[in-house]
């Protein structure tokens, strides 16, 4: 005995029986166009199937009509990459520093690729920025402890800072001052001469003390005036660049009984390559002369 369909009052178009608060679904039809886009689909598909990769059969798969692989695409992709890579890689290589500084294809390459050497291996102690921070030399100034050239620079990087693991480290140490060597108030008079060489408050009969202090134990390496002396890595202290803190109780203790900082040697950690590039990058920063 067939079913009594049940129309809509208001529209006429047949429901489902299905009610949810007095609400009646509607036994609409789907709209054609969406249908025929349905089926379309459906064939693409189908092709697509035959054409490409796409049934797996046990270990392997269905190749396709085409013969295409994305995979070997990919590697064909990074193949042509790296010997792009590989040959500008091989110029850094036989090439000095100033050769990669003026060829505009090498300096590029040499910035991205030292950047990203420097986000890996030097951010932690000179900040992201290559800022630096208390104890951590800024690399975006002027003011360098052992010179900003080129040379200088992978120096540096190649064999540290009082590393004692590498015998050609770069290596300087101040006394400690305050180890019998100065007394209490003469280490204040040269904290007072520091501080009135770059115009800081200061105490100016002690200042004027001091300055004779200093020249009899400071001058060897901070050099007259407080110029400083790249040769040693003594700092200047003329200028507003301060490796620790420029106040007065600071000074007092640097003199006192000095910190030293202890820069890797990275030769050996990076590759010779990796060290040109990571070279010119920070010599790039701002401050490299």
């Amino acid at each position: 005995m067939p079913t009594k369909i049940e129309k809509d009052s208001v529209t006429g178009v047949e429901t489902t029986g299905h009610t949810w608060d007095g609400i009646q679904e509607l036994n609409n039809p789907l709209p054609r166009w969406w249908l025929y886009v349905f089926y379309a689909c459906i064939i693409w598909s189908i092709g697509y199937a035959v054409m490409f990769p796409s049934v797996p059969l046990g270990t392997t798969y269905f190749e396709g009509t085409e013969g295409y692989s994305a995979r070997v695409e990919v590697e064909q992709e990074l193949a042509a990459a790296d010997a792009a890579k590989g040959e500008i890689l091989n110029r850094i290589a036989t090439s000095d520093l100033e050769q990669i500084r003026h060829d505009d294809d090498m300096l590029a390459f040499s910035v991205a690729g030292g950047g990203a050497a420097f986000a890996e291996n030097c951010v932690p102690c000179h900040g992201s920025g290559a800022t630096g921070g208390p104890g951590y030399p800024s690399l975006q100034d002027d003011d360098w402890l052992w010179g900003g050239e080129l040379a200088t620079i992978q120096q540096t990087i190649q064999h540290g800072i009082r590393w004692d693991k590498d015998d050609d480290t770069r290596f300087s140490e101040m006394p400690a001052f305050g180890d019998g060597i100065l007394e209490t108030d003469q280490i204040e008079q040269v904290a007072n001469y520091v501080l009135s060489l770059t115009g800081h408050e200061h105490d100016a009969s002690a200042a004027a003390e001091g300055a004779a202090v200093f020249e009899e134990q400071c001058v060897a390496c901070h050099m007259e005036g407080g110029v400083g002396n790249k040769e040693l890595g003594a700092p200047a202290l003329n200028d507003q660049v301060w490796l620790y803190a420029d106040n007065y109780d600071a000074i007092v203790n640097q003199i006192s009984k000095p910190r030293h900082g202890v820069m890797p040697a990275w030769a050996g950690r990076l590759n010779p390559v990796t060290i040109k590039m990571l070279t010119v990058y920070v010599h790039s920063l701002g401050g490299g002369q």
